[in-house]
């Protein structure tokens, strides 16, 4: 379009004509110029059109030209720019990276397209790097910090590092890390130092009876408990703090250890001059211990303590004024009786007036003997009181558990294969199972009423009825689950029979016929002669001997025990549960022994 415009300015029509028009812009300017012949537009106003559309051609090429050259000033400058930023990249990290040529051949895009992605990915080892550096560089500043006591100052905020940003070389950053691992280790030392001094002033403390928090507290607020803004201190005011401490509690520690030796020293001397017994002197074991010691074997805790040392002179004072009346004698002697009253009928005693309360009552004035003898005879009345209301409940447990002592010695009859053998004794041991046979088919029974009693007798008085301390409902009912069991395991044992039997029966089928019975009774004799009851003819004594290791146990008397009978009844109860084990294993020995007579 622009060539026939040119063409046509300052041309006459014979020179347009002479002009191509095969470009589609020129075909366009000979239909127009038909238009106007058509129209019949003068030569002069064709050549002033075709003048004012090369006018408007040349504003839009100029104005295509001047954008192009501003697009390439501004790539050019562009691609300066990011070749300066990459060079400063490259010194700043001090790193050995591909370095960008200027190809004069290539355009300036795709210079642009070449350098961009090297320049992106400096930037990125650059923000890591100087992460790195932070990361650091803030550890070092917080360490020092720790280390000069002045660690408020750093705690609100990161660490400004912006001045050393030029220097991002991997040899700096070893350098800090360096720095870093050295002072780690120091403050590694320091905190294993400030440990072992806390730990020696808690023992000291612990020995001397003193408030250990309060103490290292007085060094630094954050020795001791868990802190969320304040860690461990490790500053050097910090170690000489607790260097001062140390030795303020050792010589606190010296001069205790004198002051309480000197006590024990005396309080000895009374204890054998006027016999104290083992049990008062137990209570000051520990201070006793203090006299033939040395400072450094002393560690118990509190054994150094004020109160201690106070009660050590107190404990003096006492034996000193011999406060040993015969009115605690008597008081101790009562309690003793209403002990005895509460072991027979399987009571507890009342605890308000235990020896040990009493003694110390006494003791320390705060109670008049007269009064405490009193009470304990009122405590003596109600025991013989409530064990009358007892009586009939406590002879029938009496008859209870002598039919599970029957019941016992029964099942251990059972056992033994010697039994029937006509030995002495042998006729009284049958009449006796026979009687213990019809005692034990009551025991559900009595149990049963047994209970119901014990319920009538808690009702009527709305309190449990204890034996021993328990309740003897729950004994009961825990028995009737013990005797279900039992025979759950018996059933299991006969049916185990059973099936050893048609076993036996199979083998006899496989082996050969039975054993003839001369062999069977030699047998017999042979074990017989070799009977557990180490009786050589096979007879059982009137009393069989008893498994159970509650029957060596004595009875004893404490309050809260039971009596021996009643340990020997539940020990016996755990030999019978485990009973079914035994059985199986009699079983399998008498099985192997008619396994050999049937090979015979």
């Amino acid at each position: 379009m622009g060539e026939m415009v040119l063409a046509g300015y300052g041309m006459d029509k014979a020179v347009r004509s002479s002009v191509s028009f095969e470009t589609p812009c020129g075909r366009l300017l000979r239909k127009l110029e038909q238009i106007w012949t058509e129209i019949g537009e003068r030569e002069e106003d064709k050549d002033r059109m075709f003048l004012e559309l090369e006018t408007e051609c040349m504003r839009v090429y100029r104005r295509k030209v001047d954008s192009a050259n501003a697009e390439r000033s501004q790539l050019r400058q562009s691609l300066m720019a990011k070749e300066a930023e990459l060079k400063v990249l490259v010194a700043s990290i001090g790193e050995i990276t591909p370095k960008f040529k200027v190809d004069e051949k290539q355009s300036l895009k795709e210079q642009l397209a070449k350098v961009t992605p090297l320049l992106e990915d400096l930037r990125s080892k650059k923000e890591e790097r100087i992460k790195q550096f932070s990361l650091v560089q803030s550890q070092i500043e917080k360490i020092k910090a720790q280390i000069s006591d002045h660690n408020n100052q750093h705690d609100n905020g990161p660490v400004n590092h912006s001045k050393d940003n030029h220097d991002l070389s991997t040899r700096r950053l070893s350098d800090l890390q360096a720095e870093l691992r050295n002072l780690q280790k120091e403050k590694s030392d320091r905190l294993q130092k400030v440990f072992i001094y806390v730990d020696e002033v808690h023992c000291l403390c612990s020995v001397l009876g003193m408030d250990f928090a309060k103490t290292v507290k007085d060094v630094h607020p954050s020795l001791h408990g868990a802190n969320s803004e304040n860690s461990t201190n490790i500053s050097d005011s910090t170690l000489e703090g607790l260097t001062e401490t140390i030795l303020k509690l050792k010589a606190e520690k010296r001069t205790r250890v004198s002051k309480l030796q000197e006590i024990v020293g005396k309080l000895h001397k009374l204890w054998n001059l006027m016999e104290s017994t083992e049990q008062e002197r137990r209570h000051f074991t520990r201070v006793a211990a203090v006299l033939g010691s040395t400072e450094e074997e002393i560690t118990s805790s509190s054994v150094l303590s004020l109160e201690t040392i106070q009660e050590t002179e107190e404990e003096v004072e006492r034996l000193t004024k011999q406060k040993a009346s015969r009115m605690k004698e008597l008081v101790l002697k009562k309690r003793l009786e209403l002990e005895d009253i509460c072991s027979n009928a399987h009571m507890e005693p009342d605890m308000s007036t235990a020896p040990e309360k009493i003694t110390a009552l006494i003791d320390s004035g705060l109670v008049d003997p007269c009064e405490l003898l009193s009470s304990i005879e009122t405590q003596i009345a109600k025991a013989r009181e409530e064990s009358l209301t007892r009586k009939d409940i406590m002879e029938k447990v009496d008859r209870w558990l002598s039919a599970c002592d029957e019941e016992t010695w029964l099942e251990e009859y059972n056992q033994d294969s010697s039994r029937y053998s006509a030995g002495r004794g042998a006729h009284i041991n049958l009449k006796r199972a026979e009687k213990a046979r019809i005692l034990v088919q009551k025991i559900p029974s009595m149990i049963d009423n047994l209970i119901a009693k014990t319920f009538a007798w808690e009702d009527e008085r709305s309190v449990p009825f204890l034996y021993d301390g328990a309740r003897l409902v729950a004994i009961l009912e825990e028995q009737k689950l013990r005797r279900v069991q039992k025979e759950e395991d018996k059933r299991r044992h006969r049916d185990q029979k059973k099936l050893q039997s048609l076993l036996l029966k199979e083998k006899e089928l496989i082996f050969g016929s039975k054993p003839s019975p001369k062999k069977t009774s030699s047998f017999n004799r042979r074990t017989s002669s070799h009977h557990p009851n180490g009786n050589g003819a096979g007879f059982m004594t009137p009393v069989p001997r008893r498994v159970s290791a509650g029957s060596a146990t004595p009875e004893l008397l404490t309050p809260r025990s039971y009596s021996g009978r009643y340990n020997n009844y539940f020990k016996e109860n755990r030999r019978l549960a485990a009973a079914p084990l035994n059985f199986s294993t009699v079983s399998k020995e008498d099985r192997k022994k008619k396994t050999r007579r049937g090979a015979y």
